[in-house]
């Protein structure tokens, strides 16, 4: 039953976001595009404050980062001295019967969850630790056998009929150049961590950086994932919050573990209850971290990462310096313990990697609620997105009572008042308790309505959204009590 409740509670939310203009299906009246996806009007407001979160929460916060804009294109070498060109890969399974492909980790994680969920831990135990050491080993045909072996069958044709694994590179490849025929081959970048360890010493020395220091960036990334599921939670095209700390060898591990601290505290304030996270450490590790910890969320289809901090040690650095000839180096003139300076040396990184689009997701399915207001006389419910008030779309909406009388003249004044501060919505439309209702619907965390008093003595009825309660207040404290409640201060404190 609690499975059942919780896949409504996902195609609710689903709905819901389309509903009201948080995410539509991109090139819809073509019949979309698979695993594409568009943010409505209200979906750019709420995800571009959830950027402003983090950006202010990484960047403003802190004296020693800074943030950057990379390009998407880039040449063509620095994907080889990645290893995105010859590493970046999934292990792949086809069905001979539904001809569909799957990864065949997934297929064996979901066997895993299935095992859970039935209280088999010792066989989910059992699994994880084959999957991860033949993952770690590289052992294609060893996934085929656990597939095998614990009998699972394709979620479409119902058959076990399966192809051998085989790895498939997740990088989408275009021409660069005006002619064809001369043009080079580039990639759409599968990350946004490579522009800023390509711009190090750009960024170090412009702005007489001093390690440790953080560049921070936001920005879109593309993976040609063949198993593209569950909404926005892993799409083709994505937008990353990246955050790379540079810092001296041997203090890694040190940063490491602030770094894990820091950005669980960051989602906890939202108000998300603490239960809803937990921590995930790696056994099989990147080629190039030498410790990596997720952040994992409860959604209505299991525990999945939403952010992840990785120790990546000096590979990238040290990667770009054999590729372009160039030193890829810092020169620390402070002084370690022994009164020495500790010269030149290629700093070791931490990284900080959040999914926008996930966190967007979390944020939408942790705020929604369906209400049952019903009483005895009356049948009644609302459906509430209880957004964190910084985060919200429009942060208050005004409301004239009815469309006469010289109301609309009075909400439109308050209006253009408090929208040099806030993101407002005006609305006349519709009986004032429809109006409430869609204000719910939609996290707006206050809703003014001018009434004939308010000509009389400049009061108006503010309503909170979470609590349904109403207070007469003065309209010169409006921005004030709105302000406190919206402010970034309630978060980043």
């Amino acid at each position: 039953m609690a499975q059942k409740n919780n896949d409504e509670q996902f195609k609710n939310v689903i709905s819901h976001a389309k509903e009201y203009g948080f995410v539509f299906q991109s090139s819809e009246i073509y019949d979309g595009l698979s695993a594409v996806y568009d943010y409505g009007q209200l979906g750019a407001e709420l995800k571009n404050n959830i950027k402003t979160y983090w950006w202010k929460a990484m960047v403003q916060m802190h004296e020693n980062i800074v943030g950057i804009d990379s390009a998407i294109f880039m040449h063509p070498k620095v994907w080889k001295a990645s290893g995105h060109v010859d590493g970046f890969n999934d292990p792949m399974i086809d069905n001979k019967d539904s001809k569909k492909r799957y990864r065949a980790d997934q297929l064996l994680e979901d066997k895993i969850a299935r095992y859970e969920k039935d209280g088999k831990t010792d066989k989910a135990a059992k699994l994880q630790a084959d999957m991860d050491a033949a993952l770690t080993a590289e052992n294609l045909p060893q996934l085929k056998v656990l597939i095998e072996e614990h009998e699972i069958a394709c979620p479409v044709s119902g058959t076990k009929n399966w192809t051998e694994v085989r790895q498939f590179n997740l990088m989408f490849s275009t021409q660069f150049g005006a002619m064809a025929e001369g043009s080079d081959e580039v990639y759409l970048r599968p990350e946004t961590a490579q522009g800023i360890f390509v711009n190090f010493l750009n960024v170090q020395k412009s702005g007489r950086m001093k390690i440790p220091f953080g560049i921070a960036q936001i920005g879109k990334a593309f993976r040609n994932e063949v198993i593209a599921r569950q909404f926005i939670m892993r799409m083709r095209e994505f937008e990353q919050m990246e955050m790379q700390f540079f810092v001296r060898p041997g203090e890694d591990k040190k940063w490491f573990e602030y770094w894990k601290e820091a950005r669980l505290k960051w989602h906890q304030a939202l108000g998300t209850a603490p239960e809803k996270y937990r921590y995930h450490d790696h056994v099989k590790l990147a080629h190039y971290a030498n410790a990596a910890t997720d952040i994992e969320f409860e959604f209505p289809f299991g525990f999945k990462e939403v952010e992840g901090i990785h120790s990546r040690t000096d590979f990238d650095l040290t990667q770009h310096q054999e590729y372009s000839g160039k030193k890829m180096q810092y020169f620390d003139n402070d002084l370690n313990e022994d009164g020495k300076p500790f010269g030149n040396y290629v700093p070791y990184v931490i990284e900080t990697s959040i999914g926008l689009d996930r966190m967007f997701l979390l944020t939408m399915i942790n705020a929604f609620e369906e209400q049952d207001l019903s009483t005895e006389d009356k049948q009644d419910s609302r459906t509430l997105l209880r957004l964190h008030p910084a985060l919200a779309p429009y942060k208050v909406a005004v409301f004239p009572l009815t469309k006469k009388d010289g109301l609309p003249e009075k909400a439109r004044e308050i209006m253009n008042t408090l929208k040099f501060d806030f993101n407002c919505i005006y609305e006349e439309k519709d009986a004032i308790g429809k109006r409430y209702r869609r204000q719910d619907a939609i996290g707006t965390p206050f809703c003014i309505t001018v009434d004939h008093q308010s000509l009389e003595d400049h009061t108006v009825t503010i309503r909170h959204r979470d609590s349904m309660d109403q207070e007469r207040v003065a309209i010169a404290d409006l921005a004030d009590i709105v302000g406190k409640a919206v402010s970034w201060k309630t978060l980043l404190a």
